[in-house]
Parts: C-alpha cells; sequence; structure tokens
C-alpha cells in the first residue's frame, strides 16, 4: 500500500509543484516563466510518492518484512530437496517469492492506494490542478519501481546468504532477469491501475485487492510447488501474469534441471515474454477503459 495521508495531502503538494511555476506574473516584455515537463513533473510526483511512502515507518517494515516472514516459514517448512532437479524446495521459494514481491509492490500496493486516494477525493483535486494527468501516473510508476527493486534486493540477500540461491553468472542471465521484471513488474502495475476501480470505497479496497491476489499465488506455484498443483488450477493460473513471473524466475535462479518440473518441462521463455508482453497491453488498455478520477458516489 502506499502513503495516503501522513501529513501532507498528495494533491496539495501536487498543486505546489504544478502550480507554483505558474505563479509568478511575467514582466512586460519578458519572456514567459518555462513551464515544467511531463517527464519533470513525472519524476518530481515520483520523489512525493517515495517521501509519503516511506514516512510511514510501520507500512515500509510491512512491506519489506512480509515476504521475508513468509519466505522463511515455507522454507523452513518445505526445505526438503526436490527430486531430480539440483534444488532444494527452500531455494524454489525463494524464485517464488521474489515474484509474489514484485506483484504485491505493483498490482496490491497500486490497487489499493489509488483506490483510497479516489474514495478521498485526493484524484479530483489532482485533476483540478495543472499537472498532466500522465505525471500522477508516472509518480505512481517511479514509486512501484524503486519499491520493486528494493524488495527484490532484500530477498536475493536473504535467499543468497541463508538458502544458497546462486545468482546469475552471465551477462545473458541478467538480462533475462532484468526484461522478466520489467514485463512482470509493468504489467502487474497496470493491472492494479486497472482493478483500483473496481472497489466501490476506500474501505472495501483491501478486501477486493488482496482475495485475489492471494488466490493467485496458490494457483500460480508460489506457496505450493508447482509439480503438485492440480493441472486444472495452473491451467486458470496460466491466464495470469504471476504464474509466469514465478516461472521465469526459477528459470533465472534455479539449475537446469530444475526445468524438468515445470508441466511444459522446460522454462519457456518465449512464451513467458508473450504472456507478460500481452499483459502489459491488455493491462494498459484496461486502464484506459475503466480509470476514473472521481469516485462512483460522485457521479
Amino acid at each position: 500500500m502506499t502513503a495516503t495521508g501522513s501529513g501532507h495531502s498528495p494533491a496539495a503538494d501536487a498543486a505546489d509543484l504544478t502550480g507554483s511555476a505558474a505563479a509568478p506574473r511575467p514582466r512586460t516584455g519578458a519572456a514567459p516563466p518555462r513551464l515544467p515537463g511531463v517527464w519533470q513533473l513525472g519524476l518530481l510526483r515520483g520523489g512525493l510518492e517515495l517521501r509519503l511512502f516511506f514516512r510511514q515507518r510501520e507500512q515500509v517494515v510491512f512491506t519489506f518484512a512480509f515476504p521475508v516472514v513468509f519466505l522463511f516459514l515455507f522454507a523452513s517448512i518445505f526445505g526438503d530437496d526436490m527430486a531430480n532437479s539440483g534444488a532444494t524446495a527452500s531455494q524454489y521459494y525463494v524464485a517464488s517469492m521474489i515474484a509474489a514481491g514484485i506483484m504485491s509492490t505493483s498490482f496490491q500496493s497500486l490497487g489499493i492506494s489509488i483506490a483510497i486516494e479516489r474514495d478521498e477525493k485526493a484524484l479530483r483535486r489532482l485533476r483540478g490542478t495543472p499537472m498532466p494527468p500522465a505525471a500522477y501516473f508516472l509518480g505512481k510508476i517511479w514509486l512501484v519501481l524503486v519499491t520493486g527493486v528494493l524488495e527484490t534486493a532484500v530477498l536475493l540477500l536473504f535467499g543468497t546468504t541463508v538458502y544458497g540461491v546462486d545468482l546469475p553468472s552471465d551477462l545473458a542471465g541478467w538480462l533475462t532477469f532484468g526484461w522478466i521484471f520489467v514485463l512482470g513488474l509493468t504489467g502487474c502495475a497496470l493491472l492494479g491501475i486497472a482493478i483500483s476501480s473496481v472497489p466501490k470505497s476506500g474501505r472495501s479496497a483491501t478486501s477486493v485487492v488482496v482475495l485475489p491476489f492471494l488466490v493467485l499465488q496458490f494457483i500460480s506455484g508460489v506457496y505450493i510447488l508447482v509439480d503438485t498443483v492440480p493441472n486444472w488450477m495452473l491451467t486458470v493460473g496460466s491466464f495470469f501474469p504471476l504464474k509466469w513471473l514465478c516461472q521465469g524466475l526459477r528459470g533465472v535462479f534455479l539449475p537446469q534441471a530444475a526445468a524438468a518440473l515445470e508441466p511444459a518441462g522446460s522454462w519457456e521463455y518465449g512464451r513467458i515474454a508473450l504472456v507478460l508482453g500481452a499483459w502489459c497491453v491488455g493491462g494498459l488498455v484496461l486502464c484506459l477503459l475503466t480509470f476514473r478520477w472521481k469516485s462512483r458516489s460522485d457521479g
């Protein structure tokens, strides 16, 4: 979740960022002041989002500690070697929890925080400022990117030091990790923006967003080894990005022999890129069709 009420209103701060540039009147004959561009405003908005996020210490601790705690619990309970895979279940859960963490900081965070901001009329006030709408979404992208990178780094540090996960040894491995991370984060973030229009109020946002995310984690091979998940569940999960995000990260951090545990017997990087890319396009279309600046009660 992102911060929405830590002493400074996002709408008021955005007005300061955009309105201050237009406040001074140019002297007669002088060139008008140059207003900040969309990218500059988006960067400033991203800095504001990050400040609001890190001001709420309890939220920061929960965001970064939650996946580590779950990783420790599942890796401790199911930490045995996986037959003929060259990897342990603990290492499997490191890759899966990184994927879940990426979706948590994007889909879940944006889905809840935007719904709350809309319910509190913050979005309506922002829409009334000179700030271009694109700058608001660029700010959210910066927030998701920074928190996603930090959470992934925390899980990788924990996984390599405690469970012996091997990092990619060549540039190709890191490039694979890079495009999976970017496509997965982008697709999940766009899906989060789209689902933020579903809750009728900010109070119902948590249940509306968290429930499908929790179900997806079980049917996508996050909490249960993928070779033990019923086929029909995997089929349902394959329509959503989390299953492919998990599979791609397992391919990056687990030995090649572990691909035998996958339903297709391989990592299927081509299909992963196709599905995650399709979710980026489809998520953008959903955002354009469903996003609202006002809550339903505002008419």
